[in-house]
């Protein structure tokens, strides 16, 4: 009896790591027809990870939320300090009616936090997060770019209003004043110290941390703060009851999308523009894997919040292969993802 010939076939774990780009290639083109193409991790290509958000977790901060997406894990952490106006050497322009409450005041509101740097987000990476994080290292290119992403993003959107970070000094009304606004002062400000650190990374860190920090902004209770004339300085109230939530603009949340177009497979002389259109796929929410494979990438920030879509921002970097065309695909991918946010625990409104 003649023996069996040997199998030339590699386990799929070998497969991936020795021939990265067919593995995903081999699962997303298939001959038939019929078959609709699968990622490795069995997801289809449009097709995102299911998340999960806790609030409340940690009793030390103001304000936090856990939020896991497949291998992502992120937790958040708020912590509001007080800076006393006395200590800004230059002091912004301030309204005239500090308790006004209007959105037409948004870009004003954002112009003063951006100058007091009333939003300070740290982004870092826990030991075993990643292969690629190694423990006891300075903070990685990863960690700083995430971090200038949500700095700017949480500007640009206008999501927090300056109203409610202000501690204001109403004097005792005299005969001659009597209830005028102008005497009113800010006395000083709640900065917030957002600290966000990934347990666990597997791809499309942006869109977990942001989530995160919407989260957790939206879980935050500042305690109730007055000036004492008598002390000269700020009292806080360690009433819960009397603690106050902060007020955001909106429900803007990120989605991201890898481009993998595998053209290093193909000779010179494949390389032509029609062949290399056929064989570009976007992914919704990459993987780990998938992102090591994908030189472009788009994120779309989506706010739905009033019956109303609004795209707050889009960020895309590498290839060419997202147009116009496909841009619009992608806003309505993220506007159907920013529903599935909206019914989460912990972002309904």
């Amino acid at each position: 009896m003649a023996a069996a010939s040997p199998s030339l076939s590699f386990p799929r774990d070998i497969f991936a790591a020795l021939s990265p780009s067919p593995f995903l290639l081999a699962h997303l083109s298939h001959d038939s027809p019929s078959t609709n193409p699968s990622r490795p991790n069995g997801r289809a290509p449009f097709e995102f990870r299911k998340p999960t958000i806790n609030t409340g977790s940690l009793s030390h901060c103001s304000g936090s939320a856990v939020v896991r997406l497949g291998d992502t894990a992120v937790v958040c952490g708020v912590r509001g300090e007080i800076l006393l106006a006395s200590n800004i050497p230059n002091p912004p322009t301030l309204p005239t009616n500090l308790d006004y409450d209007g959105d037409d005041d948004a870009e004003n509101d954002a112009a003063e936090l951006s100058n007091l740097s009333l939003l300070v987000p740290n982004i870092e990476l826990a030991t075993g997060a990643s292969p690629a994080h190694l423990p006891g290292s300075p903070p990685s290119t990863l960690a700083q770019s995430l971090t200038s992403r949500i700095r700017a993003l949480l500007y640009s959107t206008q999501l927090l209003r300056a109203r409610d970070l202000r501690i204001i000094y109403s004097p005792p009304p005299s005969e001659s004043s009597g209830d005028d606004e102008s005497a009113k002062e800010v006395k000083a400000y709640w900065a917030l110290y957002i600290d966000i650190m990934f347990i666990s990374l597997d791809g499309n860190a942006f869109d977990v941390a942001w989530a995160a920090v919407v989260a957790a902004l939206r879980d935050t209770l500042l305690p109730s703060a007055w000036w004492d004339e008598d002390v000269q300085n700020i009292l806080c109230s360690p009433s819960v009851s009397n603690a106050r939530s902060l007020k955001l603009r909106g429900l803007p949340m990120a989605a991201t999308f890898a481009v993998f177009k595998p053209t290093e497979l193909l000779s010179e002389g494949e390389q032509d523009e029609e062949n290399a259109e056929e064989k570009a796929w976007v992914l919704s929410d990459p993987d780990a894997f998938e992102e090591g494979l994908c030189k472009e990438v788009v994120t779309v920030v989506v706010d739905g919040s009033g019956g109303k879509r609004r795209v707050r921002r889009i960020e895309k970097k590498g290839g060419g292969v997202v147009g116009r065309e496909v841009m619009k695909g992608l806003v309505r991918r993220a506007d159907e993802r920013w529903r599935e946010w909206s019914q989460m625990d912990g972002l309904k409104a």
